[in-house]
Parts: structure tokens; C-alpha cells; sequence
């Protein structure tokens, strides 16, 4: 008749370091056991600097928030994530991958860490929103992130789906409009030109470049302004396109939509819909659920923490912490 014990997990006391690398900004937190964010940095990413050439300023934030970590504090690894698109100096995008070097340089600069992991952004914060945000207990999922481009982490019987050397979901890249406008993988008509945030803008009539005017379009789309809402309709009548081919290849039973996408899909969810109803096969839509990204610009911190984490979990007994093995101490 006692009550049952509840055992929780001891968020301030084992850590670990969770780094983004998005197309304009450089991010770090160190995330406790749990999902829990204990502190947090960011500075600007210069336009065209490479993967490897964040390795500097990510370890000066990573050393930042060690100064106030306690003595007693355990930290068990980490992991960074890497966007697929950036833009160079003079402008244009480039399509990038995850560097294979940059685990390396990473743990060559934070020699006092247990070793670092990186993914693709799209794949760790589909991760993320899987385990702590808007599809736990959901085995099968898209989940489709917009920024400067559009990449999928997609999840199959619960497990993340990669690819050969972590090169899967560039979703954004499936030619849907084979007389559509160049893309910057040069290839034309790809998804991303018809979905991205330049073709939102493109179609509301303001700068492609100017990514802030983003929110103003969708503001006044809201608003009822007639060209904002026309543009929030022609992108998202793209993306239902786009997902119901997907849809039939995966056949999940649920697509997330985060980063710029999440506000787009909320802005032009009926068009979504639409398109939803009348392409898929019926095996394909009718158990689906469309779900708008629930963790925000935290989901990829929070699922770089799950990846540094996993070895911690899988094996608490035999895992190095800040460079030592044996016990992990209490969690």
C-alpha cells in the first residue's frame, strides 16, 4: 500500500554538450539527462565559413558555459549538428554535407571532453521532436525542415534513417517541377524552389534574400493580406505535392513539419490538406497525421543531447566520462 517510488532523471548533474551549426548561426547548449536545456550560446555564422571553420568559435562557447558548471557534474559527450545548405560570400547557396573531420577536430580542441558525434540538422532534430516533442511513441515519421533548404530526418520502426555515410533525406532535392527555376544543386525544378522560404518571398513580392521578411509575409498573410495569402497558398499547394509523394514511398504515419516549414504548413495547412486528400494512395493517407514541430529552434540542441547521450543509455556501467571509463555515477 506505500506509494511507488518515482525514479527521474538528474538533469544538473550529468550533461552533455549539444552544437548546431546552422546556416547563419553557431549554437551551443549543455543539455542535462532528460532533454533539459541547463545553458545555452550562439554567435553569427559568417556567410561561407565551412563546417571545420566553426570548430574555433563552437569550443570558445563550449568553454564559456564550463566556467559555471559544478564540481560535481558529469559530462558524458556530445554532439553537433550540421545544416546541409549555407551561403557563400558572394551570396549564392551551396549545398554541404556533414564534414567527416569535424568530430575529430572538435575533440582534438575540447581535449577534456569524452568525444564528440555529428548529423545531419534535419536527422538529429527529427530525432528530437520523436523522443521529446510532438510524435513520441510514433515509430514512423518524416519530419521536414526548412531553412536555406529543405532536408528530411526521417524515422523507420523507431530508428533513424541515414543512409550510406549519413547522406539521406535531401528531400529538397526531388525535381517536382521539371520546368521550374535552376536550384542551387544544380539541377532545376527541385522541391526546394517551389517550398523554400525564397519561393514564399518570391511569390509575395519581396527580396529572396531578405529571410526576415518571412515572418512579415506570413504575419500578413494572417492578416488576410491578399498577395501574402496568395503566396502562403501557392508554396503550400508545393509542399502537399511534395508530401504525398513521400507519403507513398514511406508510408509513415505521421510528417512533421519544423524550421520555416512548421509556420508555412500552419499558415496553408487546408491547402496541405487538399492535395493530402485527393493524391496518396488510400493505404498511404488515411492513418496519417500532419503535426507542426512542437520544440521549436530547441529540437536540434535537444537532439544532439539524445545522440550523446545514447551510448550513456545503452551501456551505463562501460561509458567514458569527460575522458574517464567506468561508472557513469548516478543518474
Amino acid at each position: 500500500g506505500r506509494p511507488s517510488l518515482v525514479v527521474s532523471p538528474r538533469s544538473d548533474r550529468v550533461y552533455a554538450h549539444a552544437l548546431s551549426i546552422d546556416a547563419d548561426r553557431l549554437r551551443a547548449a549543455r543539455v542535462g539527462l532528460g532533454g533539459r536545456i541547463l545553458d545555452r550560446r550562439e554567435v553569427a555564422r559568417p556567410g561561407g565559413m565551412s563546417a571545420v571553420d566553426t570548430v574555433g568559435p563552437l569550443a570558445d562557447l563550449v568553454r564559456d558555459m564550463e566556467r559555471g558548471v559544478a564540481s560535481d557534474a558529469l559530462l558524458v559527450g556530445g554532439a553537433v549538428a550540421v545544416t546541409d545548405t549555407t551561403r557563400d560570400p558572394d551570396g549564392r547557396l551551396r549545398i554541404v554535407g556533414v564534414d567527416e573531420g569535424l568530430s575529430v577536430a572538435l575533440e582534438a580542441e575540447l581535449t577534456a571532453g569524452p568525444g564528440f558525434v555529428a548529423g545531419d540538422l534535419a536527422d538529429i532534430a527529427g530525432l528530437a521532436e520523436h523522443i521529446r516533442g510532438v510524435a513520441p511513441g510514433i515509430d514512423d515519421l518524416i519530419y521536414l525542415h526548412g531553412d536555406l533548404g529543405i532536408s528530411a530526418g526521417i524515422v523507420v520502426g523507431g530508428r533513424l534513417m541515414i543512409g550510406h555515410r549519413g547522406h539521406s533525406g535531401k528531400v529538397g532535392h526531388m525535381v517536382v517541377n521539371p520546368n521550374g527555376l535552376p536550384c542551387g544543386c544544380g539541377s532545376r525544378g527541385c522541391w526546394e524552389t517551389e517550398i523554400g522560404e525564397a519561393a514564399l518571398l518570391r511569390h509575395a513580392g519581396r527580396d529572396p534574400d531578405d529571410r526576415a521578411a518571412v515572418t512579415e509575409v506570413l504575419r500578413a498573410a494572417a492578416d488576410g493580406d491578399p498577395a501574402a495569402r496568395r503566396a502562403v497558398e501557392q508554396v503550400a499547394d508545393w509542399l502537399g505535392f511534395g508530401v504525398a509523394n513521400l507519403v507513398n514511398v514511406v508510408n509513415p504515419d505521421a510528417v512533421v513539419f519544423g524550421g520555416s516549414l512548421r509556420d508555412i504548413f500552419i499558415a496553408g495547412a487546408d491547402t496541405v490538406r487538399r492535395r493530402l486528400d485527393a493524391m496518396p494512395l488510400p493505404a498511404s493517407r488515411e492513418h496519417l497525421r500532419l503535426r507542426a514541430a512542437a520544440l521549436g529552434r530547441d529540437a536540434v540542441l535537444i537532439g544532439a543531447a539524445e545522440l550523446a547521450f545514447d551510448k550513456l543509455l545503452a551501456d551505463p556501467l562501460n561509458v567514458g566520462v569527460a575522458g574517464q571509463s567506468g561508472s557513469a555515477g548516478p543518474v
